[in-house]
């Protein structure tokens, strides 16, 4: 993995972050892109939850909680 990639889990609050990959395949995959979690996509990591999951992330116009078991799967790069 290349040192500026990380998983979307990793993104601090008010950070931006462009998806490069999914590591995932089948209903959940499908999930991730109906979201709008696709190539160059802009995600903002808003805020994380007391305990730390899920974590709430901007999303094409939209708010979106995510686990940390699932956007862990989500290659990004920080803008």
């Amino acid at each position: 993995m290349n040192q500026d990639m990380i998983p979307l889990n990793r993104v601090p609050e008010g950070r931006v972050a462009r998806v490069i990959d999914l590591f995932t395949t089948g209903n959940m995959r499908r999930r991730l892109q109906d979201i709008g979690l696709i190539e160059g996509t802009d995600v903002e990591c808003l805020q994380k939850s007391p305990a730390g999951d899920p974590v709430a992330y901007y999303i094409r116009g939209a708010v979106i909680a995510l686990r940390s078991e699932d956007s862990q799967n989500i290659l990004v790069r920080c803008n």
